[in-house]
């Protein structure tokens, strides 16, 4: 696999260093993908996102959706009910799984929905007042504040 130079990223821009890091981990080689369960991502509004993940043959309470450090973690365990059951073939895949979702800044998550064997979890990008686009007015120099006269003093 290529490995890419991000020392122009670092040179040309001030406080990415979150993102260059995050296109080191996706380009790393050494991390293996997990597959199961399968989820997409879709963009459901221009701030909104939703989560969908396959989770059949599990209910709500063994499912567990946390937001801590900057991840959406969704987490599930089987109970150890189905041991007596004798099957004769078993395809539809109950193991437990942790699957691990890295939110950007401002990213929130605002609810989280089963059903039909399906888990929804609805994101919203809230960007706080303060961290929005404002405008600097520019003084004129009349405006600007005046110059302080220093006074010359003899030295002997």
């Amino acid at each position: 696999m290529r490995s890419f130079d991000f020392a122009p990223l670092y040179r040309a821009t001030v406080g990415f260093d979150r993102v260059a890091d995050l296109m080191d981990r996706v380009l790393s080689a050494d991390v293996a993908q997990p597959t199961y369960p399968p989820y997409n991502i879709e963009k459901t509004a221009e701030d909104a996102y939703r989560i969908s993940i396959a989770v059949a043959g599990f209910t709500p309470e063994e499912l567990s959706v946390e937001v801590k450090d900057g991840h959406l973690y969704v987490a599930a365990r089987k109970a150890e009910a189905d041991a007596e059951k004798t099957y004769l073939h078993r395809g539809i895949a109950t193991r437990a799984f942790e699957r691990r979702f890295a939110l950007a800044d401002h990213v929130k998550v605002t609810g989280a929905s089963h059903e039909h064997g399906m888990l929804h979890i609805d994101l919203a990008r809230e960007i706080p007042e303060a961290a929005r686009p404002r405008r600097i007015e520019i003084s004129r120099p009349a405006e600007a504040a005046p110059a302080i006269e220093a006074k010359a003093e003899t030295v002997n």
